[in-house]
């Protein structure tokens, strides 16, 4: 591919409260080894200094709410690029993500694009994460692809607004069921955990599984990989790596624990306070 021929790649990156973390993203985007590159940064009304750092690095920042599906779409509408790249503040690139992206797409029928992710972190917790994290790489049901051809993407009207968790395989899965062809990248997304805290994960899954019951229903065969959160198939085939790691093991359970038991909580609490509204007469059960 000549230097002119390049396409123009937009990177789209969703803020709130993100200024700990945001300039390692930058750092990193700045390292890439490709150059032809837009940044488009999508703020959900920060309140510390994401704004004043992400105006450093980029003139196309926005304010748009209330979720991340909204800030992405929005964001999407603003690109320029061919090719559309989806981050949160929390990542950071390897050097050669988007040049292997735009390769892989060059002359090929692909419509989208998963880039493998490895966590990092510091703390006690943080380490049985990165261990969870390790059993999902090359999963087709846990890695979500993020690179798209912009074309596509609005095609299939981005992000399910509607989805405040699971969206990010909803789109993709969405693609696949309509004959899309998805690749995938070698180098990675590195995951900033930071100080990782089950007891807020716990909290967030709460939030996650009470928004669960639209996405399963329309992907039904998910509810065994990815509505499992404690005994996930994919811990089985991978057996041996549990038995190698007794300690990370056993503190990866006790992390899902928590999760999974925020996340029930969460998808219980839809359910009944759904049941409350349509006992009211407010909701109508075929909605």
């Amino acid at each position: 591919m000549k230097a002119n021929d390049n396409p123009l790649v937009t990177i789209v990156i969703t803020t709130k409260n993100s200024a700990k973390i945001l300039k390692n993203l930058f750092k990193s985007i700045k390292k890439q080894t490709y150059h032809k590159l837009e940044l488009v940064v999508v703020d959900n009304f920060s309140i510390d200094q994401t704004e004043e750092i992400a105006k450093k690095y980029t003139n196309r920042f926005f304010k748009k709410g209330p979720e991340r599906s909204a800030q992405r779409n929005y964001a999407v509408k603003k690109a320029k690029g061919k090719y559309i790249l989806i981050l949160d503040s929390d990542m950071e690139l390897q050097k050669k993500v988007i040049e292997e992206c735009v390769m892989e797409f060059d002359d090929s029928e692909l419509g989208a694009l998963v880039i493998p992710e490895k966590s990092f972190g510091k703390g006690f917790w943080t380490k049985f994460k990165v261990f969870e994290r390790e059993f999902y790489v090359g999963e087709q049901d846990f890695e979500a692809a993020r690179f798209f051809k912009k074309n596509l993407f609005q095609k299939f009207g981005g992000y399910d607004q509607s989805l405040t968790g699971p969206e990010d395989w909803d789109l993709p899965l969405r693609m696949r069921k309509s004959g899309i062809k998805i690749g995938r990248i070698n180098s990675y997304i590195m995951h900033n955990e930071l100080v990782f805290s089950p007891w807020r994960s716990a909290k967030k899954k709460f939030y996650y599984g009470s928004k669960a019951s639209s996405y399963l229903k329309r992907h039904p065969e998910m509810a065994i990989s990815q509505g499992n959160l404690l005994f996930r198939n994919v811990f089985f085939r991978k057996w041996k790596k549990l038995l190698f790691h007794p300690y990370l093991a056993f503190g990866m359970i006790c992390v899902r624990m928590l999760e999974a038991s925020g996340a029930i909580a969460g998808f219980l609490w839809s359910l009944l306070s759904k049941k409350e509204v349509v006992n009211l007469g407010l909701y109508k059960k075929d909605d």
